[in-house]
């Protein structure tokens, strides 16, 4: 497959709808089934919506808001804006009204698309106050008092124009280069306010060409995706939408992450894409099952989990009995753990963030080949993976065809190629300080490793460095700490300090099962004091001191009365924790921490 040869994402799209007309393409939950679309509906509806937009005024170069759910409409409206020559602006469903009116006056936007009622009370208020954005294309109709002053305009009515117009649409979107920005997507804003990065049609392509040659080798036929992680992200935008489409794939949307169990079942999927925190509340959830199956089912799973370390640790010790055993328990219970997957996964992939090792290991053992991979927006975003034929779970892998990677003498990892963003939209003393002779400055720090696969220390900008001068990675410690049963959220502080300080958010389940085992109410805020409750914490610290070096050990810790949410702010759509955000709000019980003697 030539991905050099196609001018842009549009003519990815209509070429294999083209080719793959009458095969199913999107599949989405209708009356509680899951029903598909055809490639040639959707490419009619894409041409609809654009001629129909055009129609409304959009000019090539001219910027749209979107603010939807996973969902068909989202993939139909992206793919008409960028063949009317506009730029798609994706935005999270999770933002407030001051979020979308940053976005949409930042970016100068011309129009917005929304989908439902719930979402359209947010950006409407935002839109009104936007001098640029002339009119708003509902896909739900909007109640009576929402639509304010500006254009409101219903999908079908516009979708009903367009179709009246005559069919110049590939032509149009023909005109579109590599080079040319094909969306602006707003970083999630682990640290500050959300910049707009400008990612070409060729950035985006050159992620679809790396992911398709570090996948190939499974053997890629009829691929199936399912649609979870937000569109509005540029993970998901690359990986769960413009990858499937330049492979001929079908794409089912899931109904939201409390139904990804049932939905993986559903939707069976052949290739899965998600970030770290998934896994984790996965690896969680089967460990507790296990504990509460026990007995001889208990020890099964731990024997293949055992089996599956010592192939993938250290293959050359594995006995003949150790081979029998394993293929044995390959049957009886690493094909019941896939089947939770859906039954007939190739790979599933990790990104967004660090993946602790042992979450990878622990999948690997159980016989679904996890894919670690890097990237950032910035990026397109992705910039290496793991490849199914050479799993280094301690690396992120070898830079993706087309990708140049580098290491400066302070260790931060410096990238160059076309995946490499146009730069931040309206921002030049930004783009200035990250675009340095071609090379983007990724504010990660790493090295490459004796094969050329990339091993990330850290953030450049996130490492703690104690009073005393050493440095200390928070994410390795807080990945240590995610790993016991008994804690599912932490985040570690320590800046200019002479020693580490944790902020804990205790699981459910060992909240319920330890306050009945006592006989008090499982209430986290009077828990949080109680001296026993904490005493059953400190063992659970002391254990995890245990695997620390002295500068990483945790002196002190709070327990927090509320996990870390994309609601409270304290986490990005992407489940990554905004440390920001968390010492603004919980800055006074750190400092009451480091102020205990």
């Amino acid at each position: 497959m030539d991905f050099s040869a196609w001018p842009s994402l549009t003519a990815v799209f209509f070429e294999q709808a083209t080719a793959r007309a009458e095969q199913n393409f999107l599949w989405d939950k209708r009356d509680g089934t899951y029903r598909p679309q055809t490639w040639g509906s959707i490419a009619a509806q894409v041409k609809d919506l654009s001629r129909g937009m055009r129609d409304l005024g959009l000019q090539p170069g001219d910027r749209v808001v979107l603010v939807a759910e996973n969902r068909p409409e989202w993939l139909v409206a992206d793919l008409a804006i960028m063949a009317a020559g506009g730029i798609t602006v994706p935005a999270y469903t999770t933002n407030l009204p001051s979020d979308h009116l940053h976005i949409l006056t930042n970016s100068g936007a011309a129009g917005a698309i929304v989908s439902t009622h719930a979402l359209a009370q947010k950006l409407i208020p935002a839109v009104m106050d936007a001098p640029d954005c002339k009119w708003v294309v509902a896909m739900e109709d909007l109640q009576q008092g929402q639509a304010g002053p500006k254009a409101v305009h219903q999908w079908q009515a516009v979708m009903e124009r367009g179709h009246a117009m005559p069919d110049d649409v590939e032509s149009f979107a023909a005109q579109a280069k590599r080079s040319d920005t094909a969306c602006i997507i707003y970083t999630s804003g682990t640290g500050g306010v959300p910049r707009g990065v400008m990612l070409s049609h060729g950035a985006i392509l050159c992620n679809c060409m790396g992911a398709f040659r570090l996948l190939e080798q499974i053997g890629l036929g009829r691929e199936i995706f399912l649609c979870f992680l937000p569109l509005s992200h540029a993970y998901e935008h690359t990986a769960g939408q413009f990858f499937p489409i330049s492979i001929g794939a079908e794409i089912y949307y899931a109904e939201g992450v409390d139904q990804l169990l049932r939905n993986l079942g559903e939707a069976r999927p052949t290739i899965l894409t998600a970030v770290p925190r998934l896994y984790e509340s996965m690896h969680l959830r089967i460990r507790r099952a296990i504990e509460k199956e026990g007995g001889f089912k208990a020890k099964l799973f731990a024997k293949a989990e055992e089996l599956g370390r010592k192939r993938y640790l250290a293959p050359e010790k594995l006995t003949l009995l150790d081979k029998l055993q394993d293929l044995f328990l390959d049957v009886l219970v690493r094909n019941k753990i896939r089947k939770r997957f859906g039954g007939r996964i190739k790979a599933i992939v990790s990104g967004g963030a660090a993946l602790n090792f042992d979450i990878g290991l622990f999948f690997t053992a159980l016989g679904l080949p996890l894919l670690q991979g890097y990237g950032q927006t910035e990026s397109a975003p992705i910039v290496s993976a793991n490849p199914p034929w050479k799993v280094k779970l301690h690396t992120v892998g070898p830079p993706f065809e087309g990708v140049e990677v580098k290491i400066a003498e302070d260790g931060e990892i410096l990238l160059r190629g076309e995946l490499v963003m146009n730069g931040y939209w309206r921002d030049e003393a930004a783009t200035a300080q990250v675009l340095k002779d071609g090379w983007l400055h990724t504010g990660d720090v790493g090295k490459l490793d004796e094969d050329g696969y990339l091993i990330i220390t850290d953030r450049k900008k996130d490492i703690i460095v104690l009073s005393g001068g050493d440095n200390v990675s928070p994410a390795r410690v807080e990945g240590i700490l995610t790993l016991q049963t008994e804690i599912v959220q932490a985040m570690v502080s320590g800046d200019k300090r002479p020693h580490l300080v944790a902020l804990l958010v205790p699981d459910e389940d060992f909240v319920a099962d330890w306050a009945h085992r006592h006989g008090k109410p499982a209430n986290l805020a009077a828990l949080s004091e109680d001296p026993d409750f904490r005493a059953a914490l400190s063992a659970v610290l002391d254990r995890v001191n245990g695997e620390l070096s002295p500068i990483e050990k945790i002196r002190r810790f709070a327990v927090l009365p509320e996990a870390f949410s994309v609601a409270n702010g304290m986490m990005t759509p992407t489940l990554k924790i905004r440390r920001y955000k968390i010492r603004e709000t919980y800055g006074g019980l750190l400092e009451s921490l480091y102020d205990k003697r």
